[in-house]
């Protein structure tokens, strides 16, 4: 399993290779259906950083003018290829900065449209600058984003036998975005946390899944970590599939109108 997973690619932002291999329980929100039912009610979307387009391609609906933004260059290709022909544009960026609640470091990254061109602007699990969401968005616009919150991996480090670093409540998201976001003028709506718990079926998807998002443990390689990794499917063989959980948050703004 390990072999194999080293072997099977990772292209874009496609997780389905891991289907009935780690799966996800639900989160007390849907963050695709909240995009959806504002989205019927827009005349236009801007998906910030799209990934290989994969999300954004099986939304139930998308309003006639879609655009989709993307840094990473091995990515818009594989989005272009993906969402032009469903009617989507494509728009290569400059990666945000990092938007943690510490002082904010750099110079912005500005985005390629002008004052209010969009009545929806969403964002799932990427770095976004709050000054450019504001800007772009219309009056009586909406932004909604959803992220990876503070302590996300900690059981994924346990697992491969690291000590988590210390998580404070200042780290979290709901501690200083909502914040942010009314600083730069827009109006909170509802914002919420919640454990993401996850079912680990065998150390093959686990093995994938740490290299695909090589970031979620330190230094990670599967022959680095071969060993951890045996005694997680030693583990998933005696008793059965091993859960973990992480950590998301998600918020909806409004632009006054």
């Amino acid at each position: 399993m390990l072999d194999e997973a080293e072997r099977q690619p990772f292209v874009g932002w496609d997780f389905t290779w891991l289907r009935g291999r780690l799966d996800s329980h639900p989160l007390p929100w849907n963050y695709t259906e909240a995009v959806v039912v504002r989205a019927k009610e827009s005349v236009d979307l801007l998906d910030l950083g799209t990934g290989g387009g994969e999300w954004l391609s099986s939304l139930a609906y998308r309003p006639p003018l879609t655009v989709a933004t993307e840094a990473w260059l091995p990515n818009v290709a594989v989005a272009r290829n993906r969402l032009v022909g469903l009617g989507v544009h494509v728009v290569q960026v400059e990666p945000a900065r990092d938007n943690t609640g510490k002082p904010i470091t750099g110079q912005p990254r500005t985005l390629p449209f002008v004052d209010s061109a969009f009545h929806l602007a969403v964002s799932r699990h990427e770095a976004f600058e709050v000054s450019e969401v504001a800007r772009i968005l219309a009056p009586g616009g909406w932004f909604i984003t959803q992220q990876a919150d503070a302590g996300n991996d900690d059981d994924y480090w346990r697992l491969m036998g690291l000590e988590p670093r210390q998580v404070a409540p200042a780290d979290r998201w709901a501690s200083w975005l909502p914040a942010q976001l009314r600083a730069a003028g827009l109006h909170v709506v509802a914002y919420d946390s919640a454990p993401l718990v996850q079912v680990i079926h065998d150390v093959g998807a686990l093995a994938w899944n740490l290299k695909a998002i090589a970031w979620m443990v330190p230094d990670f390689s599967i022959e680095r970590y071969r060993g951890k990794l045996r005694e997680v499917q030693q583990t998933i063989d005696r008793d059965g599939p091993i859960e973990v959980r992480q950590a998301r948050f998600w918020i909806q703004a409004t632009k006054p109108g």
